[in-house]
């Protein structure tokens, strides 16, 4: 959009300063030219915050932080002064210019000069440290709600400036979108002047409002140093300010405070967009805020998005970004907004919500969405600015929203903000954070994403891999404890045979629909899919290839087993009988959980078994506290241990210490003791497992030590969200993958994952008494396990003449496995074992496999595997032979 149609469409409304200038007498005036007060107030309006320094804030309608702006008009703004500034230069300058912008208002701002200026790389200041990348300089924002800034430059010689054969280093280009006092200019100059001297900088704003001396200043610093500073801005003008201001501002906030309660704003008309005028009078008013206190919302807080980001490219200019880091985001940006498009529907009045740091990522997306939707888009972010709100069209800051941190900040938790989002009329939000922010306090119920919930009807969650330097990712993989963001890995040489350097970014996690048929907040798969891969071989051939050892039982998958209609009766029938005892553990396991390992537990089950497990743990804690429990599910295999990658990202994205384990059940506790020894070379992992029953004596925390029937034991895939069992291959999952796993879509019209779900968290209600009853007994009782049945399984291998107790499968949930998946010998049941049995000895029946009733059995069922197996020895059909 031209400058011309942007002025055009900011007339004839309220001045968003009036209400501060009847009030305190702030005022502000252009630079002497005709139009030079109106052009100030079309790009400026004024608020009051609580700060020692300055009371007023000067409020950009073009930045796209606090107001939201279309964000072609924001980038643009930000990319037509980055033209000025290489006319400025000329090519031969600007080809050698490094551009650094200012955290966190103006990170998108000075990003969309770099893009005009089209040949310089990007830096912008940071308020995040990351562990591993060293300092190359920092400097003081005096006015600032938060101070310190950090420059952390992948590269650390990207500030000391390209320079050609005997001529001086490069030009500076500083990004802020308002010159005020030239203080933080100064700061950063003189500070980066003793590491990094140059002869040139040229400073960019939106607007120059500096007094006089300041200007003077400004010109005498130059002086002192030798260097020739520029400046490039879109308007200039003044503050003024009348004599005690500072007090009178502070009175006037402290007296509208009271009226808002924490975490909300003023009551805004849906319809009224922040800054105008309402259209009627009569529009219906909308609920405020909802506090930290409230309740969860009753829809689901967000719908995920999967981007699909570019490997390698950074999400923003905390570490550098470069115009080869342009040249692959730049295509990539349509598709990611088709991606965006299609999960709008239509939507028709769009907010595009950046968070702090993060604003040139939201904002390219959001202008690849003006380009492909006709609903109406905005741009915004949110801040850490406190700043007081006021329901008046003369006002800057229409209503606010107040939400807890979710980034894990280094100075610690605290309040955040996003302005001018409830009651704007907004339709659906596209929030947008980088991974490092997609955090249990995110999807909180009192988190951003339940404030943004009810003041929406859709929110969207996008998110951006943070950016992690090679040489710290190094680092993270030898000590994951310390990171900050997801590990990423380089390697280097280009098809010239020069050195270049490629990172490769962890996924995010794989969510529903397009990975398992769960919905995307129940669960994220740290899997990749490898659904077009050929993986299933015939039961007899794996078991063959299994016991010679010519190959490993995660390299291939069994084919699917369809359920007749007989035993389909018989897995609803199963369900409707243990539906409330299923619930029972549930409620138990996870009331157990969050009183040992609370306050906001990360569910992080053992694919595929214990991901209904982990979904249910998830629904008993909304359902009964209200709180969003992150959970995701991870591989682990016998022999080859946990997939150390998913590791790491659990550890980049969450307190290792947070972390619980879940599966469905134990058996002889085989992966309890795998994952043991696999987490001794990760700290701050607790390798104790959450499970649903535990009849083999092996954990801690569990539902229940009975061995009884766990209807999602009956099924394999569709009733686990339509996932195979994992997978892992050398020449599928290289060293920087995660494990694998298939989504069975074709299996869609057989699928009962989510009614198993529905059918045991219906009786949450009438098992919670006791629950209650039965967690106040089980955190006093001596729990600590047994190993019971490890000593039965051994016995049984020697007595049956098997030894080797990985081909005994004890428990109902091993039985199942081992005639669904392996090729069975016989099956052991506890003599007057009942209706738990059935599916046991229906498909013991279809397979000719001898069902033996035995006494003193601790579990009710054993699977016995076929010890010597050969296709000869149990026929083409794999049907096994009896013993003789």
């Amino acid at each position: 959009m031209s400058e011309r149609a942007a002025r055009k469409e900011t007339a004839n409304v309220v001045w968003s300063g009036s209400w501060v200038t009847e009030r305190l007498g702030v005022e502000l005036v252009g630079d002497g030219r005709p139009d030079g007060d109106g052009e100030l107030r079309e790009l400026l309006g004024l608020a009051l915050r609580r700060n020692p320094k300055r009371a007023h804030l000067l409020v950009s309608n073009v930045l796209g932080k606090h107001v939201p702006q279309k964000p072609s008009v924001v980038y643009g703004a930000g990319f037509e002064l980055g033209r000025r500034v290489r006319e400025l230069l000329g090519d031969a300058e600007a080809g050698r210019a490094v551009v650094l912008g200012y955290a966190e208002t103006a990170t998108g701002l000075g990003h969309a000069v770099a893009d005009g200026l089209g040949v310089a790389p990007y830096l912008h200041s940071t308020r995040r440290p990351v562990e591993g990348v060293a300092q190359a300089g920092g400097f003081e924002e005096s006015h600032s709600h938060a101070t310190s800034h950090l420059l952390l430059p992948e590269d650390p010689e990207l500030l000391a400036g390209p320079s050609a054969a005997g001529a001086p280093d490069g030009p500076l280009v500083l990004v802020d979108d308002e010159f005020s006092t030239g203080n933080t200019v100064l700061n950063t100059i003189r500070a980066l002047h003793e590491r990094y001297p140059r002869s040139r900088y040229v400073i960019v704003a939106l607007v120059d409002m500096r007094s006089p001396a300041d200007r003077e200043r400004l010109t005498g610093f130059a002086e002192e140093t030798g260097a020739r500073i520029d400046l490039v801005a879109r308007s200039a003008g003044t503050v003024l300010l009348p004599e005690g201001v500072l007090e009178k501002g502070q009175a006037l906030v402290a007296a509208h405070e009271p009226e808002q309660e924490p975490g909300t704003g003023p009551e805004r008309r849906p319809e009224q967009e922040p800054g105008t005028e309402p259209e009627s009078a009569d529009g219906a008013g909308r609920a405020r805020g909802a506090g930290p206190a409230a309740a969860a919302p009753a829809v689901r807080p967000c719908t995920r998005v999967d981007l699909q980001w570019p490997a390698g490219v950074p999400d923003g200019g905390r570490h550098g970004f470069t115009p080869a880091h342009r040249t692959v985001l730049e295509p990539a940006l349509p598709a990611m907004a088709d991606r965006v498009a299609e999960a709008l529907g239509d939507a028709r009045r769009v907010l595009v919500l950046g968070f702090e740091e993060l604003m040139y990522a939201p904002l390219r997306l959001g202008t690849a969405l003006e380009d492909r939707l006709d609903a109406e888009v905005r741009y915004s972010t949110t801040t850490r600015s406190p700043v007081l709100a006021v329901d008046d069209p003369g006002y800057a800051i229409r209503s606010r929203l107040v939400f807890p941190a979710h980034d894990n900040p280094a100075d610690g938790p605290g309040d955040r903000y996003a302005y001018n989002v409830a009651g704007a009329g907004f339709d659906a939000v596209v929030l947008t954070v980088d991974s490092a922010a997609d955090t249990p306090e995110l999807h909180a119920s009192d988190g951003l994403l339940a404030q943004l919930a009810a003041h929406t009807d859709h929110v969207l969650l996008a998110v951006v891999p943070s950016y992690v330097p090679p040489h710290a990712a190094s680092a993270l993989r030898k000590d994951p404890t310390t990171a900050t963001a997801p590990v990423t890995s380089s390697s280097s040489s280009s098809s010239d045979g020069s050195e270049r350097q490629e990172t490769t970014v962890l996924p995010e996690p794989l969510r529903g629909p397009a990975f398992s048929s769960y919905a995307p907040d129940e669960v994220g798969w740290l899997l990749q899919d490898l659904s077009d891969a050929e993986l299933e071989a015939p039961t007899e051939e794996r078991e063959e290839a299994i016991q010679s050892g010519g190959a490993h039982y995660a390299e291939s998958l069994p084919v699917e087993y369809q359920p007749s209609e007989r035993y389909q009766e018989l897995f609803r029938a199963a369900l409707d009988l243990s539906a409330a005892r299923v619930a029972r553990a549930v409620g138990t396991v996870t009331e157990t959980v969050l009183a040992e390992r609370g306050p906001r537990p990360v569910l992080v089950s053992l694919a595929r078994a214990g991901t209904p497990v982990g979904v249910l743990m998830r629904r008993w804690a909304r359902h009964r506290h209200g709180i969003e429990l992150p959970h995701y599910a991870v591989s682990i295999v016998r022999g080859r241990g946990i997939d150390a990658n998913a590791l790491r990202w659990l550890a980049a994205h969450h307190d290792p210490a947070d972390v619980v384990f879940v599966d469905g059940w134990t058996g002889k506790g085989a992966i309890t003791r795998e994952l043991s020894e696999a987490l001794a070379g990760f700290e701050g992992f607790d390798p104790e497992i959450a499970v649903l029953a535990d009849p083999g004596g092996c954990v801690r925390t569990y539902g229940t030590r009975e061995d009884f029937l766990i209807p999602s034991a009956c099924l394999n895939s569709t009733v686990s969200g339509l996932i195979s069992r994992t997978v892992l291959r050398a020449d599928l999952v290289g060293p920087e993958d995660f494990h694998g796993a298939k989504f069975y879509r074709e299996l869609a019209d057989a699928d009962v994952s989510g009614h198993f779900l529905d059918t045991v968290a219906a009786h949450f209600d009438e098992v919670v008494d006791a629950v209650d009853t039965g967690v106040k007994e089980l955190l006093t009782a001596d729990r600590a396990p047994t190993w019971e049945g490890w000593a039965a399984v051994e016995r049984i291998s020697e007595e049956y003449g098997i030894h080797d107790v990985n081909l005994v499968k004890p428990g109902v949930g091993e039985t199942t496995r081992v005639l669904l998946r392996r090729v069975p010998w016989k099956i052991l049941a506890k003599r007057g074992a009942g209706a738990d049995l059935d599916h046991i000895r229906l498909l013991a029946e279809q397979r000719g496999v001898p069902v033996e009733e035995v006494d003193g059995l601790p579990y009710s069922c054993v699977g016995l595997i076929h010890p010597k197996y050969t296709r000869g020895a149990t026929g083409a059909d794999g049907r096994a032979v009896e013993s003789k």
